[in-house]
C-alpha cells in the first residue's frame, strides 16, 4: 500500500503518520519512507502530486522502486 502527499517538513510529517495522527493512514501504521521527491515551492509540489496519484504516476513510484519492492518482498508482479 502506498501513500503520496507533500508537505514542507517531510520528517514531522512521517512521525504524525506513525503517531497515527493523520486520519487516512491511522489503520496502516508503521509507515516506512521508501521514496521521495523534493519541489521548490507548493505548487510545483501540488502538481507532482495530483500527477502520482494518477495510474500513470502510481506506475512510475512503481517502476522507480522496483528494486526495493522486489527485495523486500512486496512486489506482487
Amino acid at each position: 500500500m502506498f501513500y503520496t502527499g507533500y508537505t514542507s517538513n517531510l520528517e514531522e510529517r512521517l512521525k504524525a503518520h506513525n503517531n497515527g495522527e493523520v486520519a487516512s493512514t491511522k489503520n496502516r501504521i508503521p509507515l516506512k519512507l521508501v521514496y521521495f521527491e523534493a519541489c521548490l515551492n507548493q505548487q510545483d509540489a501540488t502538481h507532482r502530486e495530483k500527477y502520482l496519484k494518477t495510474t500513470y504516476g502510481k506506475r512510475y513510484i512503481k517502476n522507480r522502486i522496483k528494486n526495493f519492492l522486489y527485495n523486500e518482498s512486496y512486489y506482487t508482479g
